[in-house]
């Protein structure tokens, strides 16, 4: 007889290594009921005809290996031990063409348990690399290959969902390429953001820790239970809550609260702004950018000097074109640009937003001195988009319809205790989001907190209510509420969490599943 699904047996399914998100041992649900409802196994037929379905006719394979591993990284001067795929910046880039199947083989040379989610690729379940919930923890000194289709062009990146692994250097860009696209520019620069502390004197679990036991103790100037926006963050590296010695909370007037941890660098293609990567072209040539944040807890606003930036996709699918000064990119949130290069040396600017420092790369085309590494072009602060706002390309533009289940998700939390929740609960106290093949879905997120969360949905690409812009991560702002929906065309167990790796490591997560 199949198990019945109660939350307890989906939290003894993933307790295991640290954390909520670093889990252990394939939860003992995923082929059985809940509340007398039968729910789809991740490695069900239904799974297997779905996947099936995403093939194209002539495809090829993609081959590729991953070693997480202790690495010792050069940011630029500055060395630091973590845990990367490769011994320089982002891990290896992975190419495919629409329809194809990839084939990764992950060997987990690190000393803890990992896994490996594709991030915004709506692929099969049980290679969505979520420990507990679509397959077991890889161990430390084991092998684990994924297989699956990659069905729609884009620009995508893959990072572990254990823990907080994500804030060191695993992470990588799947860019999907679509058969039929003209290609309608020179070169293609592809952009990874980041934050950074792993190395520098303390580990991201450590800021984790240090998050809860500031948040967990009563007797730090009366303050306990205070939420996020009452009491700000403070720019300690590495940390976050407050400075006994005064408060100064990272905010922004773009998102409301901006983050919980001040990091001491923020890189782009793993390197500091003292020792910025460079493209170099020639003038009047267009390049496309495909712009990724791979960060942990902070938003990024990018401009390049002496141009403007035309976005034609988001988070992988196209949109109408629109031409910006700058653009607003969340933890999770991806963004394909394209520019005509003027004459002479340009910095592309990363400004952390709602904190003090930038990542920095360069552009150059002709002669020109080196811009310092804290330049400030004139374009962050003229017209600045947030991509959820962009309208979806009349091809890839969901059709009206009603949906036929709405699920509320009121996102809340404090910083003491440092504690995120979804409708009150954390993760191992919530009950999953029920869902059937063929209904369309409506996810309202009712953000009640003052800070910014990029929400984002596993296996699926929803439609941004209002806009109509194709996303899997869209931020939501204090105290506001963004809608969106999808058609559920992808059985299976699916996660849906704030970016944030700290929110969700601390709650703000929870899943939907569908019935079978």
């Amino acid at each position: 007889m199949a198990p019945t699904l109660t939350r307890r047996r989906l939290l003894a399914g993933i307790a295991g290594t640290v954390g909520i998100a670093g889990t252990a041992g394939v939860a003992a649900w995923a082929g059985g009921v809940f509340d007398g409802t039968r729910l789809v196994s991740p490695t069900s037929d239904a799974v297997a005809r779905a996947e099936a379905a995403r093939r194209r006719a002539g495809a090829g394979t993609v081959t590729a290996m991953l070693n997480p591993r202790p690495v010792t990284l050069d940011l630029g001067g500055q060395q630091v031990q973590t845990w990367g795929y490769a011994e320089s910046g982002p891990g290896s880039l992975i190419r495919a063409r629409a329809g194809d199947l990839l084939r990764v083989e992950v060997v987990n040379s690190l000393p803890a348990t990992t896994s490996v989610h594709w991030h915004g690729v709506a692929l099969r379940n049980d290679m969505d690399g979520v420990p507990g919930v679509t397959q077991d923890p890889i161990a430390a000194g084991g092998r684990h290959t994924y297989e699956f289709t990659a069905p729609d062009p884009g620009t995508y990146f893959y990072h572990p969902h254990s823990g907080v692994q994500l804030d060191r250097a695993l992470y990588g860009v799947l860019v999907v390429e679509d058969p039929r696209e003209p290609g309608r520019y020179d070169e293609e620069w592809v952009v990874v953001l980041d934050d950074w502390v792993d190395g520098t004197g303390r580990t991201p679990d450590q800021v984790l820790a240090s998050l809860q036991d500031m948040g967990g103790h009563g007797d730090m100037g009366g303050m306990s239970g205070m939420d996020h926006g009452n009491m700000g963050s403070t720019p300690m590296p590495g940390m976050s809550g407050m400075s006994m010695g005064g408060m100064e909370t990272m905010t922004s007037p773009l998102l409301g609260g901006a983050g919980d941890v001040a990091y001491p660098h923020y890189l782009i293609n793993g390197r500091v702004p003292a020792a910025p990567v460079t493209l170099s072209g020639r003038p009047r040539q267009r390049v496309r950018i495909r712009l990724v944040n791979a960060a942990s807890d902070t938003a990024f606003r990018v401009a390049l000097g002496g141009h403007r930036l035309t976005v034609t996709h988001t988070d992988g699918f196209p949109v109408a074109p629109t031409t910006t000064d700058a653009l607003v990119l969340g933890m999770g949130e991806r963004a394909d640009v394209t520019v005509e290069l003027g004459d002479g040396v340009f910095p592309l600017v990363a400004l952390a937003e709602g904190k003090g420092g930038q990542g920095l790369a360069l552009v150059r085309t002709g002669v020109g001195g080196v811009p310092n590494p804290s330049v400030r072009p004139a374009e962050l602060d003229r017209r600045v988009l947030i991509t959820a706002a962009l309208k979806a390309s009349d091809d890839v533009a969901l059709d009206s319809r009603r949906p036929d289940r709405v699920h509320r998700l009121v996102l809340g939390g404090s910083m003491m205790p440092y504690r995120w929740t979804i409708n009150g609960a954390t993760f191992d106290d919530l009950d999953p989001l029920l869902v059937k093949q063929g209904e369309r879905v409506r996810l309202e997120f009712v953000n009640e907190t003052t800070m910014f969360h990029p929400m984002h949905v596993h296996g699926h690409t929803f439609a941004v209510v209002g806009s109509g812009a194709r996303k899997d991560t869209v931020i939501v702002t204090p105290k506001q509420t963004v809608s969106v929906d999808f058609d559920a065309d992808n059985p299976g167990q699916w996660m849906t969490h704030c970016h944030n790796i700290y929110h969700a490591e601390t709650g703000m997560m929870i899943n939907f599943a569908y019935q079978a």
